[in-house]
């Protein structure tokens, strides 16, 4: 049987999701879909909406084959750390190819974006190292480099794109691992990925979702751009009178940290530099609610997304002595399969590159621990139970759902 992988989040799953998966296994003639999901954390330093385990259902129903998390370190790291941590995962599970949404849609932009680096690479890195001292963040200072190399416009990706950025990581990871999986690319429809809003007659994006519901309370804005699945697991999430998952739930429990620990511990969390560790101390101490905080935190220096990492390792406990240990994936961590996925694992289980792990109690290994831990301390915040990594099991739908939007 042959796999095609994906790499995904589903905050939550909607409908171009749906079309991503369908248009993978189209493009690529693969009899079914392997993704690589983050867990309860995500890359931009947010806790998820729901947890792994409904976001799992929701992929399942939509026509993903098999699920396997992103374990903690590389799903909350900055896109080569997350490219790479789920290129390894895919090439381990024995994808024959990988297909990633972008803006541009052309692969061979990305092959030539790839060429432009590589052949001037002293040139790239001396650039992202004038960007970053004249105060730049990181992923503006690698796209000023990039910009000053494709002055020309010679048909390079535009890595100003959050899609088209993931994507020139997953292929440059790819590169560096030597995998044997073919690259696709799909052009990714409706709703730019940031797009904060949602509008009828296209599809949305996840953030837009989501902010339809934290600025009414109500999931019924969100109707027309969400699978079946999807909303009927949103529906029976916030009946079970769960929270969904926001900075502003878990802001108390982050303050206190802040406050309890000081400047100094801080120092020893995984991301903080420079000094930053005392504006977050002081900020804490001023503000009782996440928006002022952040406010108060951010700078040119320092993005959004950049602090929310930081945070996220607060929350935590991530520390560069735990990252230390958690260079490469070590397992494949299954959160769910369909009839089809498990015969593919039953096919590929003697010559899977890493082993796989159904139960969490079958593996002692950090970022095993680290993600039991984080999902723990997503407990905390949205009312689930903790341990449900040691009492549920992996997610096995017994039947080929329909791959429609509806």
């Amino acid at each position: 049987m042959e796999a095609t992988g994906i790499v995904v989040e589903y905050n939550p799953l909607h409908n171009g999701h749906v079309y991503h998966a369908q248009q993978a296994k189209k493009a690529t003639g693969a009899q079914l879909v392997v993704a690589v999901m983050s867990g309860n954390f995500l890359q931009r330093g947010e806790p998820a909406f729901v947890d792994k385990w409904a976001r799992t259902k929701m992929a399942l129903a939509a026509g993903i084959d098999i699920v396997f998390e992103l374990p903690y370190s590389f799903a909350t790291g900055h896109a080569p750390v997350f490219a790479e941590g789920a290129i390894r995962l895919l090439e381990a599970a024995g994808c024959s190819t990988y297909c990633f949404g972008s803006e541009d849609g052309d692969l061979n932009m990305f092959k030539q974006s790839l060429e432009l680096i590589d052949h001037s690479k002293d040139t790239y890195e001396h650039e992202v190292k004038l960007a970053v001292q004249d105060g730049l963040s990181y992923p503006m200072a690698l796209n000023k480099a990039y910009m000053t190399l494709n002055e020309t416009g010679n048909g390079a990706a535009d890595l100003s794109k959050p899609n088209n950025i993931l994507g020139f990581h997953y292929m440059q990871a790819a590169k560096f691992i030597g995998s044997t999986m073919k690259p696709v690319t799909i052009q990714r429809l409706g709703a730019d990925y940031h797009k904060e809003t949602l509008e009828l007659g296209e599809i949305a994006s996840a953030t837009g979702i989501r902010n339809s519901y934290f600025s009414s309370s109500s999931l019924d804005q969100t109707n027309d751009f969400v699978p079946t699945m999807t909303r009927e697991l949103l529906v029976k999430w916030q009946q079970d009178g769960l929270r969904f998952g926001q900075w502003e739930v878990f802001y108390p429990y982050l303050r206190l940290i802040i406050l309890r620990d000081g400047p100094e511990h801080l120092t020893h969390i995984a991301d903080i530099t420079e000094g930053i560790e005392n504006l977050i101390y002081r900020a804490a101490k001023k503000h009782s609610t996440f928006q002022p905080f952040m406010q108060a935190v951010k700078s040119k220096r320092y993005t959004w997304t950049r602090i929310q990492r930081m945070l996220t390792h607060i929350l935590t406990g991530f520390t560069y002595n735990k990252r230390s240990m958690m260079q490469t994936p070590s397992y494949l961590r299954l959160l769910g399969m369909t009839v089809n996925g498990r015969a593919y694992l039953n096919e590929k289980k003697k010559s899977l590159r890493l082993p796989l792990v159904s139960k969490a109690a079958s593996l002692l290994d950090p970022a095993l621990a680290m993600d039991i831990h984080a999902s723990d301390i997503y407990a905390l915040g949205t009312g689930l139970p903790t341990s449900q990594d040691y009492s549920l099991a992996p997610i096995i739908e017994n039947h080929f759902s329909s791959n429609s939007f509806k």
